[in-house]
């Protein structure tokens, strides 16, 4: 048993380095070398577009797995006993880093599907003023949540310490 809870928390953790480390490779290198690449706005969202719908192949199926892995690691953080989310230190600090994952996943996919359309679409229609208005927008959304995958992380690690 113990080098299945050690395979399942190594998938875990492997996934949210894709995960995390994807959607932070995509703000500190993909997004600023597009603008090295080209000046034009429309080609430059169409690459980033192209790069972000790869990406967002791999993020399908990390957080799938992060799910998946996330309520396996949970039982044995809990020892199958769900009321130590309630009554415990470590508990509480589980239940709430799963309530940050889930508003984390929830701003992401929302972000990505609502916004993300709505960027290539203007885009390809050549309505760029309207782009940029709303990539401010979905910057500030990018932003606070890589902010808060930072804190799942950090709660997560903190986790060890129970």
């Amino acid at each position: 048993m113990i080098l299945l809870n050690f395979i399942i928390l190594w998938i875990h953790i492997f996934s949210a380095v894709i995960f995390v480390g994807g959607s932070f490779f995509i703000w500190l290198v993909v997004w600023p070398a597009s603008y090295d690449i080209t000046s034009d706005e429309k080609e430059r969202t169409r690459i980033v577009g192209k790069i972000a719908k790869r990406f967002a192949y791999f993020t399908h199926i990390t957080v799938g797995i992060l799910i998946v892995t996330g309520i396996y690691n949970a039982t044995w953080y809990l020892n199958d006993d769900p009321s130590l989310l309630f009554t415990t230190g470590y508990g509480e600090l589980l239940l709430a880093n799963i309530i940050l994952a889930g508003i984390v996943i929830a701003m992401i996919y929302g972000n990505n599907i609502y916004h993300g359309k709505k960027i290539m679409r203007l885009s390809r229609e050549g309505k760029l003023e309207q782009v940029k208005k709303i990539r401010k927008l979905t910057h500030l959304i990018s932003f606070i949540s890589l902010a808060l995958l930072l804190a799942v992380i950090g709660m997560m690690t903190a986790m060890q310490f129970y």
